[in-house]
């Protein structure tokens, strides 16, 4: 389980933790310690799954490490280009790169996941689009099992979902928006755990949104198949009808789902269904968002406001501070294969102070990201970092 500490305040004391420069230690004599100030020391997030190294942005949101999706340019899909992706953030912060499954992300050639993976790849991914060729899947998770990495995989079937924009349902209608039904991130689950079902590889999820989709994988899980999922904050704050306006910075990949929907996402992270939150960091510019709704690029900036947008569901209830760390935290380092995401002795010293009730309002035009392509403009939140440090050391 992941561990939180709350009002770290004592120099020294039980409930503060100091650092040797490389391992997080309890509270000893002769070693330094930090003064919390009452804030709550917790692991640094691990992000899996974004699409910039964002360095300012991570900073600001508690981010110590991130998985870096296959969509680049050039795509990760060769050992060199992926050795200088796992070198882009350091000092300040680890950059784990997820090779692409298949050469150019096509769907069609598998990439040399043997070699890549030695060149750093923590894992192998469909990046933005689904597999189209389940024979070429089948073949991906094969491939990625004997190499013992983890697939991570896109829940859309590109047939349904192609030139969708949005959600089929009433707020896509009266829009006139060219949409997709929900049922087509359940086909996509429902194909792909079979298949790693019948291959035993590891399969995550990036973003399960809709609840058929989520139902497929606790029944999957029940099944002993070695199936994970996450989401981002987007698909359990809003809905469809948040695009009513035309609003292209909440058009989003999958696209906003149901009411009723969004409500299962809840649930399952409430019941566990859901195993990582991430931001899905992905900036865009002005140029790739101030556009007609059908012709903007989807995506959203997310990572700084990730720990504040989820510390909401620690005061609805919904988790435990220690619970949503493990989504935060914890649960990306295992599905990446990484010795991180915990306060444990002996692990690496990655980790944040924040104060969990401080208010703060999201504004896009100030962001630290690359770009402010926020759906949360202007709305309130709680929750602000403080410090974060990363190996032991604190960065700025």
């Amino acid at each position: 389980m992941s561990q939180v500490f709350t009002n770290v305040r004592v120099l020294g004391g039980a409930t503060s933790f100091a650092w040797d420069g490389e391992t997080i230690l309890d509270a000893a004599t002769g070693t330094e310690s930090i003064d919390g100030n009452g804030l709550t020391l917790a692991p640094g997030i691990i992000d899996l799954g974004v699409f910039a190294v964002d360095r300012a942005a991570c900073r600001a949101g508690g981010i110590t490490r991130v998985g870096l999706m296959p969509d680049q340019s050039p795509i990760l899909d060769d050992p060199g280009i992926i050795r200088r992706a796992a070198l882009m953030g350091k000092p300040d912060l680890w950059v784990h790169p997820l090779a692409a499954a298949t050469r150019g992300l096509a769907g069609t050639d598998l990439a040399e996941m043997a070699i890549n993976a030695t060149a750093g790849a923590r894992a192998v991914a469909t990046g933005r689009r689904w597999i189209a060729d389940a024979g070429v899947m089948r073949k991906v998770l094969a491939y990625a099992r004997d190499c013992g990495l983890t697939v991570i995989a896109h829940a859309e079937d590109g047939n349904l979902a192609r030139d969708a924009v949005a959600t089929e349902g009433l707020t896509a209608t009266l829009l006139g928006l060219a949409a997709a039904p929900a049922i087509a991130e359940a086909l996509a689950i429902a194909r792909d755990t079979m298949l790693a079902e019948d291959t035993g590889a590891t399969l995550h999820f990036r973003q399960v949104t809709t609840a058929a989709g989520l139902d497929l994988i606790r029944q999957a899980k029940r099944r002993g198949v070695k199936v994970t999922c996450g989401v981002t904050p987007a698909h359990w704050l809003l809905s469809d009808i948040d695009i009513s306006d035309y609003r292209t910075y909440a058009r989003l990949s999958p696209p906003l789902r149901s009411d009723g929907d969004r409500q299962a996402v809840l649930a399952a992270l409430k019941d566990g269904t859901i195993d990582v939150i991430a931001s899905g960091h992905d900036p865009r510019g002005p140029e790739g968002k101030r556009l007609p709704f059908a012709d903007a690029e989807d995506g959203m900036s997310g990572a700084e406001t990730l720990l504040a947008l989820s510390l909401g569901l620690v005061r609805d209830g919904t988790l435990s501070m220690e619970r949503l760390f493990e989504l935060l935290a914890a649960n990306p380092a295992r599905i990446l294969g990484l010795d991180a995401g915990t306060l444990t002795p002996g692990k690496p010293t990655d980790f944040i102070l924040f104060a969990p009730d401080t208010p703060w309002v999201v504004d896009g035009t100030t962001m630290k990201a690359r770009a402010g392509n926020t759906p949360f403009h202007r709305q309130p939140v709680q929750g602000k970092v403080h410090r974060v440090f990363k190996g032991g050391s604190e960065i700025e």
